[in-house]
Protein backbone atom coordinates (compact mmCIF):
# COMPACT_ATOMS: atom_id res chain seq x y z
CA UNK A 1 0.00 0.00 0.00
CA UNK A 2 1.07 3.57 -1.34
CA UNK A 3 1.52 5.74 2.13
CA UNK A 4 0.15 9.39 1.14
CA UNK A 5 0.58 10.62 4.22
CA UNK A 6 3.73 9.67 5.54
CA UNK A 7 5.13 11.35 8.73
CA UNK A 8 8.91 9.94 8.64
CA UNK A 9 8.88 11.37 5.13
CA UNK A 10 7.37 14.69 5.73
CA UNK A 11 9.96 15.02 8.88
CA UNK A 12 13.01 14.09 6.90
CA UNK A 13 11.88 16.59 3.98
CA UNK A 14 10.91 19.18 6.81
CA UNK A 15 14.18 18.44 8.90
CA UNK A 16 16.98 16.60 6.63
CA UNK A 17 19.48 14.99 8.58
CA UNK A 18 18.20 16.32 11.89
CA UNK A 19 15.04 14.26 11.71
CA UNK A 20 16.77 11.25 13.27
CA UNK A 21 16.95 13.21 16.68
CA UNK A 22 13.34 13.41 16.93
CA UNK A 23 12.63 10.97 19.74
CA UNK A 24 10.34 7.99 18.42
CA UNK A 25 7.24 8.49 20.98
CA UNK A 26 7.22 11.85 19.33
CA UNK A 27 6.75 10.47 15.92
CA UNK A 28 4.33 7.72 16.94
CA UNK A 29 2.28 10.21 18.58
CA UNK A 30 2.11 12.34 15.30
CA UNK A 31 1.20 9.53 13.31
CA UNK A 32 -1.21 8.52 15.46
CA UNK A 33 -2.81 11.71 16.63
CA UNK A 34 -3.09 12.19 11.88
CA UNK A 35 -4.33 8.35 11.89
CA UNK A 36 -1.85 7.95 9.34
CA UNK A 37 -2.76 4.01 8.68
CA UNK A 38 -6.38 4.95 8.91
CA UNK A 39 -6.08 7.94 6.68
CA UNK A 40 -4.10 5.63 4.21
CA UNK A 41 -6.03 2.46 4.15
CA UNK A 42 -8.64 4.94 2.60
CA UNK A 43 -6.78 6.70 0.08
CA UNK A 44 -5.43 3.39 -1.35
CA UNK A 45 -8.83 1.80 -1.20
CA UNK A 46 -10.12 4.69 -3.35
CA UNK A 47 -7.35 5.63 -5.24
CA UNK A 48 -9.15 5.00 -8.38
CA UNK A 49 -11.32 8.31 -7.60
CA UNK A 50 -11.37 12.09 -7.95
CA UNK A 51 -13.64 14.83 -7.49
CA UNK A 52 -17.33 14.99 -6.05
CA UNK A 53 -17.49 10.83 -6.34
CA UNK A 54 -14.00 10.76 -4.20
CA UNK A 55 -16.17 13.79 -1.90
CA UNK A 56 -18.74 11.25 -1.56
CA UNK A 57 -16.61 8.24 -0.89
CA UNK A 58 -15.57 10.40 1.90
CA UNK A 59 -19.16 10.83 2.95
CA UNK A 60 -19.72 7.33 3.55
CA UNK A 61 -16.42 6.18 5.11
CA UNK A 62 -17.34 8.26 7.95
CA UNK A 63 -21.04 7.65 7.97
CA UNK A 64 -22.33 11.07 7.90
CA UNK A 65 -25.81 12.26 7.11
CA UNK A 66 -26.59 15.07 5.82
CA UNK A 67 -30.12 17.45 6.58
CA UNK A 68 -29.84 19.99 4.32
CA UNK A 69 -32.16 22.75 3.89
CA UNK A 70 -32.78 25.65 1.52
CA UNK A 71 -32.04 23.22 -1.40
CA UNK A 72 -34.43 25.14 -3.43
CA UNK A 73 -32.14 28.14 -2.85
CA UNK A 74 -28.95 26.84 -4.75
CA UNK A 75 -29.80 28.45 -8.33
CA UNK A 76 -30.44 25.99 -11.46
CA UNK A 77 -27.33 24.85 -12.73
CA UNK A 78 -28.29 26.21 -16.63
CA UNK A 79 -29.13 29.96 -15.45
CA UNK A 80 -25.70 30.78 -17.23
CA UNK A 81 -24.70 32.66 -14.15
CA UNK A 82 -21.27 31.79 -11.82
CA UNK A 83 -21.43 31.74 -8.10
CA UNK A 84 -19.76 32.50 -5.06
CA UNK A 85 -20.71 30.01 -1.97
CA UNK A 86 -19.60 31.15 1.25
CA UNK A 87 -19.88 28.96 4.34
CA UNK A 88 -19.11 29.09 8.34
CA UNK A 89 -15.95 26.75 8.96
CA UNK A 90 -16.64 24.80 12.17
CA UNK A 91 -15.24 21.37 11.51
CA UNK A 92 -12.28 21.98 9.40
CA UNK A 93 -12.94 19.12 7.72
CA UNK A 94 -15.94 17.13 6.78
CA UNK A 95 -17.92 20.16 6.13
CA UNK A 96 -15.67 21.10 3.42
CA UNK A 97 -16.44 17.53 1.84
CA UNK A 98 -20.21 17.82 2.86
CA UNK A 99 -20.74 21.38 0.74
CA UNK A 100 -18.70 19.85 -2.03
CA UNK A 101 -20.63 16.89 -2.33
CA UNK A 102 -23.49 19.36 -2.03
CA UNK A 103 -22.76 21.59 -4.66
CA UNK A 104 -20.51 19.08 -6.73
CA UNK A 105 -23.87 17.08 -7.41
CA UNK A 106 -26.01 20.03 -8.04
CA UNK A 107 -23.61 21.91 -10.57
CA UNK A 108 -21.96 18.27 -12.03
CA UNK A 109 -19.00 19.21 -10.30
CA UNK A 110 -18.37 22.55 -12.03
CA UNK A 111 -16.92 24.25 -8.78
CA UNK A 112 -13.55 24.49 -7.40
CA UNK A 113 -12.51 25.16 -3.67
CA UNK A 114 -9.89 27.90 -2.39
CA UNK A 115 -8.23 25.63 0.18
CA UNK A 116 -4.88 25.50 2.12
CA UNK A 117 -2.56 24.34 -0.25
CA UNK A 118 -1.91 20.77 2.52
CA UNK A 119 -5.13 19.65 0.78
CA UNK A 120 -3.07 19.23 -2.71
CA UNK A 121 -1.55 16.15 -0.97
CA UNK A 122 -4.78 14.49 -1.62
CA UNK A 123 -4.97 12.91 -5.00
CA UNK A 124 -9.07 12.38 -4.99
CA UNK A 125 -9.42 16.17 -3.79
CA UNK A 126 -7.04 18.29 -5.67
CA UNK A 127 -8.81 18.65 -9.28
CA UNK A 128 -11.26 20.48 -7.44
CA UNK A 129 -9.25 22.80 -5.32
CA UNK A 130 -7.63 26.15 -5.59
CA UNK A 131 -4.44 26.11 -3.38
CA UNK A 132 -3.82 28.58 -1.37
CA UNK A 133 -1.16 29.10 2.02
CA UNK A 134 -2.53 29.82 5.10
CA UNK A 135 -0.48 27.79 7.12
CA UNK A 136 2.60 30.66 7.04
CA UNK A 137 2.46 33.78 4.99
CA UNK A 138 0.56 34.03 2.04
CA UNK A 139 2.34 32.62 -0.89
CA UNK A 140 3.81 34.65 -3.46
CA UNK A 141 1.42 33.54 -6.45
CA UNK A 142 -1.70 33.86 -4.32
CA UNK A 143 -3.69 37.08 -5.85
CA UNK A 144 -3.16 35.22 -9.09
CA UNK A 145 -4.59 32.02 -8.42
CA UNK A 146 -8.00 33.51 -6.62
CA UNK A 147 -8.23 35.95 -9.67
CA UNK A 148 -7.40 32.83 -11.72
CA UNK A 149 -10.77 31.14 -9.86
CA UNK A 150 -13.00 34.01 -9.98
CA UNK A 151 -12.26 34.63 -13.71
CA UNK A 152 -13.23 31.04 -14.76
CA UNK A 153 -16.21 29.10 -15.34
CA UNK A 154 -16.90 27.15 -12.18
CA UNK A 155 -18.41 28.68 -9.12
CA UNK A 156 -16.33 28.85 -6.28
CA UNK A 157 -16.73 27.62 -2.51
CA UNK A 158 -14.96 29.40 -0.03
CA UNK A 159 -14.51 29.69 3.80
CA UNK A 160 -13.81 33.48 4.24
CA UNK A 161 -12.47 32.69 7.84
CA UNK A 162 -9.74 31.09 6.16
CA UNK A 163 -9.13 28.97 9.40
CA UNK A 164 -11.70 26.88 11.24
CA UNK A 165 -13.79 27.95 13.73
CA UNK A 166 -12.70 28.91 17.31
CA UNK A 167 -14.89 28.97 20.40
CA UNK A 168 -15.23 33.11 21.20
CA UNK A 169 -16.81 34.43 23.88
CA UNK A 170 -18.30 30.90 25.20
CA UNK A 171 -19.51 30.36 21.60
CA UNK A 172 -18.52 28.29 18.36
CA UNK A 173 -17.95 31.35 15.61
CA UNK A 174 -15.13 31.78 12.88
CA UNK A 175 -12.96 34.44 13.38
CA UNK A 176 -13.49 37.88 11.30
CA UNK A 177 -14.11 36.76 7.68
CA UNK A 178 -12.01 38.30 5.11
CA UNK A 179 -12.97 40.38 2.22
CA UNK A 180 -11.79 38.62 -0.52
CA UNK A 181 -14.74 37.04 -1.50
CA UNK A 182 -16.92 40.51 -1.75
CA UNK A 183 -14.65 42.24 -3.87
CA UNK A 184 -13.58 39.29 -6.25
CA UNK A 185 -17.25 38.67 -6.91
CA UNK A 186 -18.20 41.96 -7.57
CA UNK A 187 -15.33 41.82 -10.19
CA UNK A 188 -16.70 39.00 -12.14
CA UNK A 189 -20.35 40.09 -11.08
CA UNK A 190 -21.17 36.37 -9.40
CA UNK A 191 -23.86 36.59 -6.52
CA UNK A 192 -23.20 35.37 -3.04
CA UNK A 193 -24.71 32.16 -1.55
CA UNK A 194 -24.52 32.04 2.26
CA UNK A 195 -24.76 28.40 3.67
CA UNK A 196 -24.46 27.70 7.62
CA UNK A 197 -23.01 24.25 8.56
CA UNK A 198 -24.41 22.93 11.88
CA UNK A 199 -21.45 21.18 13.97
CA UNK A 200 -18.55 21.41 16.01
CA UNK A 201 -15.39 20.14 17.86
CA UNK A 202 -14.29 18.92 20.47
CA UNK A 203 -14.19 21.25 23.93
CA UNK A 204 -10.27 19.93 23.83
CA UNK A 205 -9.48 21.23 20.27
CA UNK A 206 -11.30 24.86 21.16
CA UNK A 207 -9.16 25.09 24.31
CA UNK A 208 -6.00 24.19 22.87
CA UNK A 209 -6.69 26.73 19.78
CA UNK A 210 -6.73 29.38 22.32
CA UNK A 211 -4.09 28.60 24.98
CA UNK A 212 -1.76 28.76 21.81
CA UNK A 213 -3.04 32.02 21.10
CA UNK A 214 -2.90 33.63 24.29
CA UNK A 215 1.11 32.05 24.42
CA UNK A 216 0.97 33.98 21.17
CA UNK A 217 2.06 30.81 18.93
CA UNK A 218 2.40 31.48 15.66
CA UNK A 219 2.49 28.11 14.44
CA UNK A 220 -1.00 26.51 14.07
CA UNK A 221 -1.04 23.64 16.81
CA UNK A 222 -4.67 22.81 16.68
CA UNK A 223 -4.74 22.37 12.66
CA UNK A 224 -2.51 19.06 13.42
CA UNK A 225 -5.47 18.01 15.26
CA UNK A 226 -7.98 18.26 12.68
CA UNK A 227 -7.95 14.58 11.57
CA UNK A 228 -8.59 13.18 14.84
CA UNK A 229 -11.67 15.59 15.43
CA UNK A 230 -12.80 14.26 11.83
CA UNK A 231 -12.43 10.92 13.10
CA UNK A 232 -14.35 12.18 16.36
CA UNK A 233 -17.61 13.17 14.41
CA UNK A 234 -17.92 10.01 12.73
CA UNK A 235 -21.49 8.35 12.55
CA UNK A 236 -23.36 11.59 12.74
CA UNK A 237 -25.88 13.87 11.27
CA UNK A 238 -25.20 17.54 10.47
CA UNK A 239 -27.47 20.47 9.42
CA UNK A 240 -26.91 22.33 6.52
CA UNK A 241 -28.63 25.53 5.75
CA UNK A 242 -28.84 27.38 2.46
CA UNK A 243 -29.68 30.69 1.82
CA UNK A 244 -31.09 32.86 -1.01
CA UNK A 245 -28.36 34.40 -3.56
CA UNK A 246 -27.44 38.05 -2.32
CA UNK A 247 -26.95 40.01 -5.68
CA UNK A 248 -23.65 41.29 -6.14
CA UNK A 249 -24.58 44.89 -6.60
CA UNK A 250 -25.63 45.04 -3.34
CA UNK A 251 -22.12 45.41 -2.55
CA UNK A 252 -22.02 49.34 -2.74
CA UNK A 253 -19.72 51.96 -1.86
CA UNK A 254 -22.06 52.40 1.61
CA UNK A 255 -20.19 50.20 3.16
CA UNK A 256 -16.39 48.86 3.23
CA UNK A 257 -16.23 45.06 1.63
CA UNK A 258 -14.79 44.59 4.69
CA UNK A 259 -18.10 45.51 6.48
CA UNK A 260 -20.01 43.54 3.70
CA UNK A 261 -17.95 40.38 4.09
CA UNK A 262 -19.18 41.06 8.06
CA UNK A 263 -22.69 41.53 6.86
CA UNK A 264 -22.61 38.08 4.83
CA UNK A 265 -20.96 36.44 8.10
CA UNK A 266 -23.47 37.83 9.76
CA UNK A 267 -26.06 36.74 6.91
CA UNK A 268 -24.85 33.14 7.52
CA UNK A 269 -25.43 32.67 11.04
CA UNK A 270 -28.94 33.99 11.20
CA UNK A 271 -29.63 30.94 8.82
Amino acid sequence: MEKTIDIDKILRDKMGDKARFVPSPLVRWLKHIVHQNEVNGFLWEHRELTGVAWLEACLRYLDITLDVQGMENLPAKDDGKLYTFVSNHPLGGIDGVALGTIIGRHYDGNFRYLVNDLLMNLPGLAPLCIPINKTGGQSRGFPAMVEAGFNSQMHMLMFPAGLCSRKIKGKIHDIAWTKTFITKSVESQRDVVPIHFGGSNSNFFYTLANVCKRLGIKFNIAMLFLVDEMYKNTHQTFRVSIGRPISWQTFDKTKTPKEWAQYVEDKVYEL
